[in-house]
């Protein structure tokens, strides 16, 4: 955010100090969270700027914010932003405020990604403002020496006292490296402060209070702005919800639980779908049998691919995250039965070259994870393996909690109940199925923050409401244009794949989900 403005040569120098002055009180209103207006800043300076995907008008801008917001006069960072303007500017409401989750996704491709993945209502009504938060994109990447993340990957599921120890070690190596390569930013990932980010933007664009949809883990950042600035809400929509009151347990729990159930229903569907090529076939003891023999070392694919255990949970979760990929994943599940004798081959070795990776360093920062040793561990994988039987335990949640062993950064923003009070309805959604942020997150976090939520429920499965329901979608559109709610506890009926050729298309009306696909880690939110 830049106060400067041209003035002629000698008064710059005092106008210097008086732009000190004002961004000193404009962030330390910010820093209050207070309903007292701060005081404008100077409009952004948009520029034209090209979509790589071809589509649509745009401009891009910056936004100067202080890497700790605590010391608003030290260092700072740029933020980068993207905007679709409405394209019916004299029915425009304002600025909608977007976020994909991730943590680590780009807000900036979200909004590249406007003309072909929101609706008419949205586009012609709002302009849609992305923004890469702090570390991520390009705002200023945090990087981390990429033979270091290779060399933490294997060790995300210990199986003793000294494999755990040697994976403190390494997330202890490289949370230190990326210290060193990204500087104190590392230390400043936060949820809460992207939130005085987002106020920061807000101020920027001229707008008294700001209309958001997050989705995923942008519902963390949308949960923590309503917090911290309550008054300066217009709506807002929180899409496939993180539930940051959670314990460690409780997580593992709860995305277990949801996993086990999506498969479930993966599994149901099979079975009434003729053109499904599992149709006939037992799903549930068939992945059951893959699982076994992964764990004994027998699954060999192409020659290139050695299956584990753990390489089948990730891919499961992540063929699960939409069900327009399930039509794939059971040509997957019937691929990987078939023998295949050829030896698997070592993948390349990585070469010490800086990687962005802002995942963990955000992670870590918000919630609070370590464990006290492997047989806390041990017990956790004995304890979830009864309560999902089938896919044993969710590989996002186990790998979220142990890539955040031994991590040096400090816990900032640790779990808490949702204090949220002051703000106009926001609309709570989520799917009934899951295997991201289950169904029992989007329903605590609404009953968490209580009168001022309105909780819709999706009864299919997925992640990313809106392109996943057109009846969510509907609501989503009416409540942020007109601020109609549907009724507290309402629901959307389910909408199951039938074409195998409509992957990562809503249903029905040809918008395209622009989430990011799951990476093969399996570590998306």
């Amino acid at each position: 955010m830049s106060f400067d403005s041209p003035s002629p040569a000698r008064p710059r120098r005092r106008g210097r100090f008086a732009v000190g002055v004002l961004a000193t009180a404009l962030f330390a209103q910010l820093l209050g969270g207070t309903s007292v207006a701060a005081p404008a800043p100077e409009p952004l300076a948009w520029q034209p700027c090209e979509s790589p995907y071809g589509e649509g008008a745009f401009e891009c801008a910056t936004v100067t914010v202080p890497v700790d917001w605590e010391r608003p006069q030290g260092a700072t960072v740029d933020l980068a932003l993207a905007r679709h303007r409405a394209t019916d500017p004299g029915h425009r409401i304002g600025s909608l405020l977007v976020n994909p989750g991730g943590p680590g996704g780009s807000g900036r491709e979200f909004a590249f990604a406007a003309p072909f993945s929101f609706s008419p209502d949205l586009l012609e009504r709002f302009d849609i403002v992305g923004f890469d938060p702090r570390g991520i994109g390009l705002s200023d990447p945090v990087t981390c020496d990429e033979e270091l993340i290779a060399a933490q990957e294997p060790l995300l599921f210990p199986d003793s006292g000294a494999s755990f120890a040697a994976l403190r070690r390494a997330g202890g190596a490289l949370g230190d490296d990326c210290s060193a390569r990204s500087g104190s930013l590392v230390d400043h990932m936060d949820s809460t402060s992207v939130a005085r980010d987002m106020d920061a933007i807000r101020a920027g664009l001229g707008e008294e209070r700001i209309s958001y949809y997050g989705v995923s883990y942008g519902t963390a950042l949308g949960e923590r702005y309503a917090e911290l600035f309550p008054k300066r809400v217009r709506a807002m929509t929180l899409d496939s919800v993180i539930d940051h009151s959670l314990d460690t347990w409780s997580l593992q729990k709860t995305r277990a639980i949801a996993l086990e159930e999506t498969f479930g229903q993966f599994a149901d569907w099979c079975a009434r779908t003729a053109s499904c090529v599992l149709h006939g076939r037992d799903v549930r003891a068939l992945f059951d049998s893959l699982y076994r023999r992964a764990a004994a070392g027998e699954l060999i694919r192409g020659g290139d691919v050695l299956f584990t255990d753990e390489h089948l949970q990730r891919l499961a979760q992540n063929f699960l995250y939409s069900t327009a990929d399930w039509f794939r994943f059971a040509e997957f599940l019937t691929d990987l039965d078939t023998p295949d004798p050829a030896e698997a081959r070592s993948s390349p070795r990585l070469r010490g070259e800086p990687a962005a990776y802002a995942y963990v360093p955000v992670l870590c920062q918000d919630f609070a994870l370590e464990v006290p040793s492997y047989a806390t561990l041990a017990g956790y994988q004995r304890r979830l393996a009864r309560l999902a039987p089938v896919t044993r335990f969710s590989p996002l949640a186990w790998t979220d909690l142990t890539g955040c062993q031994g991590w040096p950064t400090r816990v900032t923003n640790p779990q808490h109940r949702l204090r949220i009070d002051g703000t106009p309805p926001i609309l709570v959604t989520n799917s009934r199925y899951d295997v991201a942020t289950p169904h029992a997150w989007g329903a605590g976090a609404a009953r968490q923050i209580g009168g001022e939520a309105v909780f819709l429920t999706y009864d299919g499965a997925g992640h990313g409401d809106y392109w996943t329901s057109p009846c969510v979608r509907d609501a989503i559109d009416t409540y942020l244009t007109t601020l109609a709610t549907p009724g507290d506890g309402a629901h959307c009926p389910a909408v199951w794949p039938t074409d195998s050729s409509a992957r990562r298309q809503s249903p029905g009306d040809g918008l395209v989900n622009p989430l990011p696909e799951p990476p093969g880690t399996g570590t998306r939110g």
